[in-house]
């Protein structure tokens, strides 16, 4: 494994290390966005075709570093945008900088773990590569590991870009419009007081939402095994 390789993924994790070494996420709090989410929003109205590309381009390099303000970032944007144009704006981002984190992960690391799995590794890729869009979708729609492990998992078993991009956009609209849409109805409140909490979103309606969104994409993998076993018996 050469610098060459690990070279991007150094550069991701230094940035992470730098954002948390100088605190500052400090800057990305409810009182912070209530003070300056008037002229944050006339910059917007003034700017309507590079006010979208900053967004997206700003959360592109969050989620490529990892960096822990992407609920509070996505509320922002359904304060800025709206929820439908929040959440179109803020799935681009995300999807790009997860690309960008899956193709470092993958330059770096990829190689050399399957030279050291072996045969272990060759059936995980096997399964990646005829159940990995669904399985994908699956752990996007619920997070049931970090966001930044999943953009890294399939990268080092063989599954190849563009539908994890597919499967990594489809499955975070979900819950990006839920946040979206959380705080395109948050001005107002802001305006009153800002001892609102992120947690308010993660309401039990939503969470099952989510988890039945989650059982659906995995429908597919259900049919694909069951006319498998049909044929396997005829």
């Amino acid at each position: 494994m050469t610098l060459k390789r690990l070279l991007p993924l150094l550069v991701l994790a230094l940035g992470l290390v730098l954002f948390l070494a100088f605190d500052l996420g400090r800057f990305f709090d409810l009182a912070a966005l209530r003070a300056h989410q008037s002229d944050l929003r006339l910059w917007v109205a003034a700017h309507p075709l590079l006010a979208p590309l900053a967004y997206t381009g700003f959360y592109t390099i969050l989620v490529a570093f990892s960096l822990p303000i992407a609920s509070f970032v996505t509320l922002a944007g359904g304060i800025l945008f709206g929820a439908w144009l929040g959440t179109l704006w803020t799935a681009i981002g995300a999807t790009l900088g997860a690309g960008i984190v899956f193709l470092a992960a993958r330059t770096a690391l990829a190689a050399s773990l399957r030279a050291r799995a072996g045969q272990r590794l060759a059936k995980l890729e096997r399964e990646i590569r005829d159940n990995g869009f669904h399985y994908l979708l699956f752990l996007r729609l619920v997070p049931l590991f970090p966001f930044w492990l999943v953009n890294i998992a399939p990268a080092l078993v063989g599954m190849r870009l563009m539908p994890y991009l597919v499967a990594t956009a489809l499955g975070i609209l979900p819950g990006t419009f839920v946040f979206a849409y959380f705080g395109q109805g948050l001005s107002n409140t802001l305006q009153k007081s800002d001892t609102l909490s992120l947690s308010m979103i993660a309401s039990p309606e939503i969470l099952i939402a989510l988890t039945l969104l989650a059982l659906l994409s995995l429908l597919p993998i259900w049919i694909k095994r069951r006319q498998a076993g049909r044929s396997r018996q005829e």
